[in-house]
């Protein structure tokens, strides 16, 4: 193979000279093609994912991170921005352009007497949950540890604690971030509050964020853990989870999933928490428990922290994965029937399919008030194709479009943009809804060049 050279978009390669020049401002690492480091530092946790960058510079601080900016914009190079966590779509990656790493940027710093956490941009919930459970405080991120803040947070970012305490982005107080023309700004409800609100929930389209200043709530300990049923019961539990979740308190979030055991069993899993009071926890999470005969009630007090991990190993490093998601208007029986009809056609048991209701105080906050839109659009069904070998790469994502297409006439038409892949212009405009006029204006004022293209991508506005 003939190594990658970092190239401009018009195909011209970089001089050496530039680099080393770059290198000279730059107080974090350049990693080159042919260094020790290099595949190691362009492997992301999706498999499916193999790129040759032609520079990968590791940010150490902020002024690293406008310092590849403005050399990106002045040798017009192709950029790819990447955090700190799974990223499945592969957008923190490109071939032979520059990807500005912030992976080693994880500091957390806690204010207990305010209650908030300062978050650099390249931090996991593992690093966030590790500060916060000092305090006896938890930030509302997502559901596995090793995801990044940083494109949870700016995709809206769902969790166990999204009824209780809304989105993830809802709880961001401010974002530090350098802008397309190697700007630093702050961004809050006082200090450019337009941008303010295209971040929240705008993806990764108007800056590098550095930081977040996310509000943190007294959660310490959680009742939580996962309800496991024969897979021949999935119907059922379907529908009592649907009626269940119709009245259940804003403290209890649950999600329902087709998963396989760890002993190789398919099966039908619910997974919840509740982050209230005990005994009303253990008021609310007894409808769930005390139905049919479960294999497994794993329900237990642990600490949050505990929680955010329970998931983890369901998505190892090194496994080939093509992810789906839809909104769907009802979780009605016809579409009951359908998800267990085409789980069970799965090959693979990493793969899964996930049904999450939010609702509470996610919903208390209107589509308009800030870039995430689809806040009422019903159920999310994410399903997530998972596999260890490559030959069999087209199996499964053909599992995974077929049932994302069983699903289409049952869709509100909205999407969650943290689980879009491959998606082109229409799917991403549909997963911002009514917002996406205004946030298009915004790019264009930020971004009118798109500089900032390799992601869930807004056109700037004419």
């Amino acid at each position: 193979m003939n190594m990658p050279s970092l190239e401009s978009r018009d195909g011209l390669a970089i001089a050496d000279g530039r680099i080393a020049e770059f290198r000279r401002a730059f107080s974090g690492d350049v990693i080159l093609p042919g260094d020790a480091g290099y595949d190691a530092a362009r492997r992301i946790w999706n498999a499916s994912i193999d790129r040759y960058p032609g520079m990968i510079a590791r940010c150490a601080a902020d002024a690293d991170v406008a310092h590849a900016v403005r050399f990106a914009r002045a040798d017009d190079l192709v950029v790819a921005v990447r955090g700190g966590g799974h990223n499945v779509g592969g957008r923190a990656l490109c071939d032979r352009g520059l990807v500005i790493d912030l992976s080693a940027m994880r500091g957390v710093r806690v204010d207990p007497d305010r209650r908030t956490a300062r978050v650099q941009g390249g931090a996991t919930l593992a690093d966030v949950d590790r500060e916060t459970h000092r305090f006896g405080l938890a930030v509302p991120l997502g559901v596995v540890s090793r995801t990044g803040v940083g494109g949870l947070t700016l995709g809206g970012g769902v969790g166990w604690l999204v009824r209780k305490y809304g989105l993830t982005c809802d709880n961001v107080l401010s974002f530090e971030l350098v802008t397309a023309d190697g700007r630093t700004l702050t961004a809050s409800a006082e200090e450019n509050p337009d941008l303010f609100w295209a971040l929240r929930g705008g993806g990764g389209n108007f800056g590098v964020v550095t930081s977040f200043l996310y509000r943190a709530h007294p959660v310490s300990t959680v009742l939580g853990g996962l309800i496991v049923h024969a897979r021949d019961q999935a119907g059922p539990v379907l529908r009592h989870y649907r009626h269940v979740m119709q009245s259940a308190p804003d403290e209890l979030t649950a999600y329902a999933g087709f998963i396989t055991t760890p002993d190789g069993v398919p099966a039908m899993a619910v997974i919840a928490c509740h982050c209230g009071e005990e005994a009303e926890a253990e008021r609310a999470m007894r409808p769930l428990r005390e139905f049919g005969h479960p294999l497994l009630d794993a329900i237990q007090r642990m600490p949050f922290p505990t929680m955010q991990q329970l998931l983890d190993d369901a998505f190892p490093d090194g496994t080939y994965n093509y992810w789906k998601s839809t909104f769907i208007r009802d979780l009605s029986d016809e579409v009951i029937d359908l998800l267990v009809e085409h789980a069970s056609r799965a090959r693979s048991p990493l793969s899964a399919v996930v049904i999450e209701l939010y609702g509470g105080a996610a919903d208390r906050v209107g589509d308009a008030d800030t870039a995430f839109a689809q806040r009422r659009a019903g159920y999310d069904v994410g399903i997530m194709a998972q596999w260890t070998e490559p030959p069999e790469t087209d199996e499964h994502t053909a599992w995974a479009r077929g049932l994302s297409q069983a699903l289409e006439p049952h869709s509100s038409g909205g999407y969650l943009l943290n689980f879009l892949g491959e998606e082109g212009e229409d799917t991403v405009r549909r997963a911002f809804g009514g917002n996406y006029p205004r946030l298009a204006e915004l790019k264009r004022r930020y971004d009118p060049t798109n500089f900032f293209r390799l992601n869930q991508n807004i056109q700037p506005a004419a």
